[in-house]
């Protein structure tokens, strides 16, 4: 692993002026007797490299896990049934894991469901959280912007059931249950009680689809019954994108279908600064998958050391959060925070010139300090 005190800091780190006892804060709690497991999939294109990042925080921050680590890729010839297992043993041991974008070659080639997919299934990786929030210190179109997206990952139009009916006709299936809808509106409803969240935006196309998404609108409508204290609407899904667009601070929490859910996350994220700044996570009943909340694997960036690692380490945070180790939680957000905040140092997709490198060094230099006010 590098040593950050190897060579001498450059521009971008020297400009931050900090060292890593000035305004330090508290005293950590005393070591847990033990370490925390978890798996760990970096996946492709700066997968590697934002793990990497992850690392060396969580060292530097003394963070007490422990890494069970997989390289798994459908583009680099590393993806085998053994290895799906073994990913899936660990995972299902270990309860939580933090991955990169597997990404899902365009070639059919006798499966169609991705790893990614087949993951998801077999852990019942249910409900994607994506929660879209601006930063401060980094200004978009639309500042302090503050909103959730729950997207149902299990069925919709990723259930991989297609088939060619007749020479150049292809069927391709989207399966909605109600089981399933209401479910996910279940979880929706259940996360806008605990966070405190006002209102609950349902998603769908049942102008069009009205058997399919007439019955997910139905089940939340159902669902909705159940909590008086939470508003709720709907909206169609073109209307959606328009509508977060202009005035995305008309919505509070949204659920939707599984194609719905990926269009809107990454359109969300662009509207607080692009994929590198938003962090995501899946849950099932009994297992904690984290990862960016807009998935690319940004292969052309491979190697250049110009990858974003906000959204990274953002999630590594949040998986700190769900693991109870809210000290360290709470020490690895308000360093990246604080960065971005401080704005010296940026790298080129929010308009800087510095390298995954310099921000690493500047979030470890952060680490401990009190928070900006």
């Amino acid at each position: 692993m590098a040593s950050y005190g190897a060579r001498p800091p450059p521009p971008c780190a020297r400009a931050l002026g900090l060292t890593a006892n000035h305004g330090a804060s508290e005293s950590p709690p005393a070591r847990a007797d033990s370490t925390f497991k978890v798996t760990m999939v970096p996946g492709d294109g700066v997968g590697p490299e934002l793990m990497t990042a992850v690392k060396e925080v969580f060292k530097a921050g003394d963070v007490p896990v422990e890494f069970e680590e997989f390289h798994v890729s459908e583009v680099q010839n590393m993806a085998s049934e053994e290895k799906l297992e073994q990913v899936l043993t660990s995972m299902k041991n270990n309860r939580v894991a933090i991955k990169g974008k597997i990404h899902a070659p365009m070639e059919y080639k006798g499966e169609l469901a991705s790893y990614e997919m087949r993951l998801r299934r077999k852990l019942d990786l249910f409900a994607n959280v994506v929660h879209v929030n601006s930063l401060p210190g980094y200004s978009t179109r639309h500042n302090n912007l503050d909103l959730v997206i729950i997207r149902e990952q299990t069925e919709g139009e990723y259930s991989s059931l297609e088939h060619e009916s007749v020479s150049g006709v292809v069927e391709c299936l989207k399966i909605i249950t109600r089981e399933k809808s209401r479910r996910i509106a279940k979880f929706a409803f259940d996360y806008a009680t605990k966070k405190g969240r006002g209102k609950v935006t349902a998603v769908h196309k049942a102008n069009i689809m009205k058997l399919g998404d007439g019955l997910f609108l139905q089940s939340c409508a159902e669902v909705a019954e159940l909590y008086p204290k939470i508003k709720y609407e709907n909206i169609i899904i073109d209307n959606c994108c328009m509508q977060l667009v202009q005035n995305p601070y008309q919505f509070d929490v949204l659920v939707m279908p599984n194609l719905y859910g990926n269009i809107i996350d990454n359109l969300a994220a662009g509207l607080v600064g692009g994929a590198g700044v938003v962090p995501g996570e899946s849950y099932s009943a009994e297992y904690a998958v984290f990862e960016t909340g807009a998935r690319h694997p940004f292969a052309q960036a491979v190697g250049r050391n110009i990858a974003n690692p906000t959204a990274m380490l953002l999630t590594a945070a949040n998986m700190l959060r769900h693991l109870n180790l809210e000290y360290h939680s709470n020490m690895v957000s308000e360093a990246v925070k604080r960065v971005i905040k401080q704005g010296k140092v940026r790298t080129r997709d929010l308009g800087g010139y510095c390298t995954t490198g310099d921000f690493v060094r500047a979030v470890v230099a952060n680490l401990r300090l009190r928070p900006v006010i």
